[in-house]
């Protein structure tokens, strides 16, 4: 890949804390400033990506990856019906059974609408990505906010003071040895949601004929234009972004500022609504269009409340992924653009992401790519050179757009008090036990959700577990379904007098191993989730009647994920969050380090049955008694 112009580039800054000694990196932060005891400084420039599709090595490897594939018919309905087992009841298995029988009978509308799909397959770069962007986000109505973008928290770490400027470009990643698309890294930066009345929509400016040249930073609820290309193309030095930033901080210390981003958090349609009306100003619109074309948002956000140290994680986590509520940092946002960054005075520091342009592993290795930057060596810096002052960005606040803004306000609020959210760090043991006792980590792992949740409901549920179709080009997702008879065997036996240790221990590994074994098969394209969807849409595109499976009691069970999951592995020591997708269910994601794992668990307080912190502690009981169950029962050496 070619380096292809500004879009490419990131700040690094570091946090140093004067009592601790502590430091913590960030990309594109705040000027030298007092934050108690806290100084922001900038690490140096990098520039991790070259975000054009452009010809050469990059359009090769694109157009060498595999077309995700149709699975067989037959093969989809009948793990359909496994995967149905341990969560309907008897009596409606056997009705869905006799509605799967009827569905793929021999030039029924299953055979039909198979062959329909096939031939979309044929005709199309990737047969679900379209369709998969629309359902899943575009025509996805519900706040952004909690529902949709996920939250990253990054901790205080240690780094080598260093700056300099890195210019490369990413690498191929690879999973098996396998190549992986690479499409949604040239989707992450200059690219933005664009609300609709009905659907959004996602434009990314990085394609057009003058990339943009600025990023977007919001101090006390002010947006700033911040240039970081000179006029000829060149990056500004990071002494020159620095002075930029401390511009911007000092022009925006009044906070008596409309909070005009908490309009981003409404629902779609309202927004929509606001949207249309507050572009009508000729100043709101180029305001907004600034916002849109940056290559990202900086989020100088006001500290936190004080809190105790025992829930100060989950607060933070609660800021990336919302911002507290009206009366913090919400309205410091454009929970619209793709990729926000986000640094506090009292030092807590992530970002948020909106989630239709990428999913968490890409936005983890951009970051991981950024930690690796600032362990580098200083390299020379530019001359300094007078700069103008950044541009803000005005807003003319109309009667009506002040209304818009307090029902925002009023509905986020609400929102945010209904999210209850859980940081744990399981410090007992991380990804390397389940190694050692030849067991997949991420297995391992969702084996444990599966006891904490039956111990808790006397009862298993629908499932979600995030698998990547990168394996394909413009590969998404998948789902893995964690819940399956060798788990609903396993957690059963778990607590049961009348199963021996011997009998656990060989029930937790067979289950361990057919989640590994069907997390092969959604990776390879050959899971049933986004087949099912395909079918269903393709009946609905071809304007026959949906099919009755698809209108089955337990079709709406096995999509009522009361367990959403998702693993987000990275090398540095962070962590991301989600909401719920259903009203009485979890969100749980984590990243498994080798000698601890951190989780964040995420419920709604308006569901008197759920309870994130009570699921947290089952989590950690659940993998405390699985590693003692396998440590006194070791396996026989051979």
């Amino acid at each position: 890949m070619c380096w292809m112009g500004p879009v490419q580039h990131l700040w690094i800054v570091r946090v140093s804390c004067f009592s601790c000694m502590s430091k913590v990196f960030f990309g594109a932060l705040a000027p030298t400033r007092m934050f108690c005891c806290l100084q922001i400084k900038p690490l140096g420039f990098l520039k991790p990506i070259s975000l054009r599709k452009v010809p050469g090595r990059f359009q090769t490897h694109q157009n060498s990856l595999p077309r995700l594939p149709v699975p067989p018919l037959q093969q989809t309905l009948d793990h359909y019906l496994q995967i149905l087992q341990p969560i309907v009841s008897e009596e409606e298995w056997n009705n869905t059974k006799q509605l799967v029988e009827e569905f793929r009978g021999s030039g029924g509308v299953g055979e039909r609408l198979q062959k329909s799909l096939e031939r979309r397959a044929r005709k199309t770069e990737n047969w679900l990505s379209e369709w998969w962007l629309k359902t899943a986000y575009l025509q996805y109505r519900q706040p952004v906010v909690i529902h949709s973008s996920p939250g990253l928290v990054l901790p205080k770490q240690d780094f080598v003071d260093s700056q300099g400027q890195l210019r490369e470009t990413l690498p191929v990643e690879y999973l098996g040895g396998k190549p992986l698309c690479m499409n949604q890294y040239y989707q992450i930066l200059s690219s933005c949601r664009i609300p609709g009345p009905k659907q959004d929509s996602v434009i990314n400016f990085s394609k057009t004929t003058k990339p943009p040249m600025h990023i977007t930073v919001v101090h006390n609820f002010q947006f700033f234009e911040l240039d970081v290309y000179h006029s000829d193309g060149t990056p500004l030095t990071s002494d020159q972004i620095f002075i930029q930033l401390e511009k911007i901080w000092n022009s925006s210390l009044q906070t008596n500022k409309e909070p005009i981003g908490i309009l981003t958090t409404n629902h779609r349609n309202t927004w929509a609504k606001a949207y249309t009306n507050l572009i009508k100003d000729k100043t709101n619109k180029a305001s907004v269009r600034s916002i849109q074309k940056s290559i990202f948002t900086v989020c100088l956000d006001a500290p936190m409340p004080r809190v105790s140290d025992d829930i100060y994680k989950s607060r933070v986590a609660g800021q990336m992924l919302h911002g507290g509520g009206s009366k913090q940092n919400s309205g410091n946002r454009w929970f619209d653009k793709t990729l926000q960054f986000i640094v506090a005075e009292d030092g807590s520091c992530g970002l948020v992401y909106e989630h239709a342009a990428a999913e968490g592993p890409p936005i983890v290795a951009l970051l991981d790519h950024i930690v690796e930057f600032s362990k580098k060596p200083e390299l020379v810096r530019s001359p300094m050179i007078p700069l103008p002052m950044p541009k803000k960005l005005r807003f003319n606040i109309s009667p009506e757009i002040k209304s818009d803004i307090e029902k925002a306000k009023q509905n986020l609020n609400i929102m945010v008090q209904d999210l209850d959210l859980t940081v744990l760090v399981f410090h007992h043991f991380g990804k390397n036990f389940p190694k050692s006792e030849k067991m997949s980590p991420d297995g391992f792992i969702q084996m444990a959700l599966q006891l904490a949740y039956y111990r808790i409901y006397g009862h298993t549920c629908s499932t979600y577990e995030s698998a990547s179709l990168r394996m394909f080009h413009l590969g998404r997702t998948d789902t893995i379904r964690s819940n399956s008879i060798d788990s609903f065997r396993f957690v059963k036996a778990m607590d049961d007098s009348n199963s021996t240790e011997q009998m656990k221990v060989e029930l937790l590994r067979k289950a361990v191993l057919t989640h590994r074994s069907y997390t092969d098969k959604a990776i390879r394209g050959e899971a049933i989730d986004r087949h099912l969807l395909g079918l269903k849409l393709q009946a609905i595109e071809d304007l026959v009647s949906i099919p009755e499976i698809f209108m089955d009691t337990s079709y709406a069970i096995a999509m009522h994920f009361n367990l959403s999951t998702s693993q987000v592995p990275a090398k540095t020591d962070c962590v991301m969050c989600f909401g719920p997708v259903v009203p009485d269910g979890y969100g749980v994601c984590y990243n498994p380090m080798a000698e601890h794992i951190n989780f964040v668990v995420s419920a709604y307080n308006s569901c008197a049955e759920t309870n994130a912190a009570r699921l947290a502690h089952y989590l950690e009981k659940a993998l405390l008694d699985m590693r003692t169950l396998l440590q006194e029962h070791p396996r026989a050496k051979l």
